[in-house]
């Protein structure tokens, strides 16, 4: 498939380039920086993006182009640092900005291919300390800052183009469309992603890459889980076979859904392990969220490898792992660290021995939604609220025991309840209760109480790396709140929380 590579120069905005490239149809991976230039250069590579970057490209240890950029055979772009890149190797002059500009900048286009079909005033979003300060021989300046630094340059002939601002952050006015004209005009992209496509050849690999052996999946019921599966039972059938752990840390009706789509709708060969009582076991008096994440973890790994011993003949496990899992664990990303070690890819395969097979690793999650359709998932499945793998246990402030999750869990069923009769759950990006260690005094049929406070979390985004808190009708919240404090014995007190990320993160733990 034609593609674009990003280099990632260590920008915290990089998979957000290839998710708005991704939302164009175009294809596109992200390669560390120092990239070998015969990776780069191939008949399926289109174009190049230079990702912006925390460093100076004065500075001692500031990472370079892997190959000579006046003599590469593609389009290339940069952003931010990119830009500054292109210029400093293209003869340009780079200095430290005497106006630095971090968030959204009004700039004024004069000319360029990039903003085709856009305004003349656009509000971008920048986010550098140096600037540059002269364009190399032959580049035209196409859009300048109100303070009047150079926001945009280009050089058509070589098909080099740079931008000093972030098209990819979602604030950025006219964005899409600049890498779209950089994508299909600049770049004559037009072979575009096809999930009717993927789908097929999917299923051929898997068929050719288990043979006859059989295959293991852990199935949480999540939107990655879910998809994977039906796509490799439409390539395995009752070869696959699929075990699904109630960890105990499940919301209300949870494993009754997971039972009724994949046993009753799709005839999955699906096994369920309880293991509830191990898990608090395990948790009993642990308060501390890191520690109660790999304890769960660990319980996982042990309850998934004593069900996997069961089916005599597995070779292969099945997982959903997405792009971003991969661009997170693995160490793809330029100078940047390593963001997290996802449960995904976190060592679950090699503790038990299997080969993986990872239909998604190169998609993310709207490229499995969009598969997940074509294959005739429930919308209740594949649009569903993020719901993290240590489940209610980090929405559980403190201590996790049996009475403290089902005062939770049948607070956060309520909630649910309400916000789809309300016609409003699909239109939030996430939902959920937060049980607080706080009780508080109240007045409950004329009698005084002491119980548990509850925080209600609804948050907006568009791709969960920022987000705002749901302005929910008052009535709705009033219908939450008084239901909650009604049927919901242990709980006296119900407040909404209305911090955004940033500061704050979307769950609490």
């Amino acid at each position: 498939m034609e593609q674009i590579l990003i280099l990632d120069f260590g920008s915290q905005y990089t998979q957000l380039i290839a998710r708005r490239l991704r939302s164009l149809k175009v294809y596109c991976e992200i390669k560390p920086f120092n990239t070998p230039l015969k990776e780069l250069i191939r008949d399926d590579i289109k174009g190049i993006i230079f990702s912006g970057g925390p460093q100076s490209v004065y500075a001692g240890n500031a990472p370079g182009s892997p190959f000579d950029i006046a003599t590469c055979p593609v389009p290339i772009l940069g952003i931010c640092y990119g830009m500054q890149l292109i210029s400093r190797d293209l003869g340009g002059e780079i200095k430290k900005a005497v106006k630095r500009e971090y968030g959204l900048t009004k700039i004024r286009v004069s000319q360029g291919g990039l903003f085709k079909g856009l305004k003349k005033e656009l509000n971008v979003w920048m986010s550098h300390g140096d600037e540059v300060k002269k364009a190399p021989l032959e580049f035209s300046v196409c859009a300048k800052t109100e303070n009047g630094l150079i926001a945009a340059i280009e050089k058509p002939s070589r098909n080099i183009y740079a931008l000093q601002f972030h098209p990819e952050v979602f604030h950025t006015e006219g964005g899409i469309k600049i890498l779209e004209n950089f994508a299909v005009n600049v770049c004559k992209i037009r072979d575009f992603f096809n999930s009717g496509d993927f789908i097929k050849n999917s299923i051929k690999e898997i068929k050719e890459t288990a043979g006859r052996e059989k295959v293991i999946c852990a199935l949480s019921g999540g939107v990655d889980s879910s998809v994977a599966a039906v796509l490799a039972h439409k390539a395995l059938g009752s070869r696959l076979n699929c075990v699904f752990v109630d960890t105990g840390l499940l919301r209300a009706g949870d494993r009754e859904r997971i039972e009724s789509v994949f046993r009753k709708k799709f005839h999955f060969n699906i096994k369920v392990a309880d293991a509830s009582g191990i898990f608090l076991k395990r948790l009993a008096g642990i308060e501390d969220p890191e520690k109660k994440r790999k304890i769960i973890g660990a319980t996982f790994i042990d309850v998934f490898r004593k069900e996997a011993k069961k089916i005599k003949g597995a070779k292969f496990l099945l997982q959903g792992t997405l792009y971003p899992d991969i661009i997170e664990s693995v160490s793809v990303k330029g100078p940047s660290a390593v963001i997290k070690s996802h449960h995904n890819v976190g060592g679950l395969p090699e503790k038990l021995g299997f080969k993986l097979i990872e239909p998604f690793k190169f998609l993310f999650k709207d490229e499995v939604r969009e598969v997940g359709e074509k294959l005739g998932l429930p919308k209740e499945i594949l649009y569903q609220h993020p719901f993290p793998g240590p489940g209610l246990a980090i929405r559980i402030i403190g201590e996790v025991n049996k009475e403290r999750l089902n005062i939770l869990r049948q607070a956060d069923l309520i909630m649910r309840e309400e916000i789809n009769r309300a016609g409003v759950y699909y239109k939030i990006w996430q939902a959920f209760c937060v049980l607080l260690p706080v009780k508080s005094v109240g007045v409950m049929g004329d009698e005084r109480s002491y119980e548990n406070a509850l925080a209600v979390r609804c948050v907006d985004s568009v791709d969960g790396m920022t987000a705002d808190w749901s302005k929910l009708e008052h009535s709705l919240l009033g219908r939450i709140s008084s239901r909650i404090i009604s049927e919901v014995r242990g709980i006296n007190r119900v407040v909404y929380d209305i911090t955004s990320k940033p500061p704050a993160t979307i769950e609490w733990e």
